[in-house]
């Protein structure tokens, strides 16, 4: 293997010059490596936070526990019945979202898996109470609900309610909801027994099937 002479007249600077160049490309290395390491740690931390309940590719809903104290409010029903929602809560096992009329994404997919629990529970649908609460209470009137309901072929056991925004924003603050724009409004659903029990929370478009599997679960104990 033959080699390239570097001539006599290569000037002092000019080696300086190759020095520094090659020096530089080291650093650039370097950076490149610094970069690619910084890659994997990021990416090494990521997979560290795999454990939390995080929904995966092949997942729908995120299921946890939480307790929730529900506020005092006196809430209007489709037929614009007002009533205590506490003690709308109190005689049954619950299953409860929060949805708003005028929503074209999250609230129609809701609203259509309640309606397919209310016709797989059957004769069993008597012994539940449904309830979908609205976030955009100065829209969603009491007549404005019962179109809504009528749209979805809503049971009798199946409410939905409606109030001031005050009191509509402290029971989304209750059950931990809330979101300022009703546009970043998240699917979420709520399963309790009877009160002073743990509500399950289920985030995520949990279908009919998992709703079903939460209720019957919970009512068997």
């Amino acid at each position: 293997m033959s080699t390239i002479p570097v001539s006599a007249d290569f000037s002092r600077i000019r080696r300086r010059l190759l020095r520094h160049g090659l020096w530089a490309c080291g650093g650039l290395m370097l950076m490149r490596l610094a970069g690619a390491t910084a890659l994997v740690e990021v990416s090494m931390q990521d997979h560290d936070h795999s454990h939390h309940a995080m929904p995966g590719e092949h997942d729908s809903y995120v299921r946890s526990t939480a307790r929730y104290s529900v506020p005092d409010v006196r809430l209007l029903d489709a037929n614009g019945r007002r009533a205590s929602l506490p003690t709308r809560l109190a005689d049954k096992p619950v299953i409860l979202n929060f949805i708003f009329t005028s929503c074209g994404a999250v609230c129609p997919v809701m609203s259509k898996i309640f309606s397919q629990v209310q016709e797989a529970l059957g004769p069993e649908r008597d012994k539940v109470r449904m309830v979908s609460i609205s976030i955009d209470p100065e829209q969603d009137t009491p007549a404005v609900l019962k179109a809504y309901a009528d749209k979805y072929g809503a049971g009798p056991q199946w409410e939905m309610l409606t109030g001031s925004l005050h009191d509509s924003i402290s029971v989304q603050r209750a059950f931990n909801v809330y979101r300022s724009d009703k546009m970043e409004h998240q699917p979420t659903t709520f399963l309790r027994v009877r009160p002073g029990q743990a509500w399950v929370r289920l985030d995520g478009f949990a279908s009919a099937a998992d709703i079903l599997h939460e209720y019957h679960q919970l009512t068997s104990n």
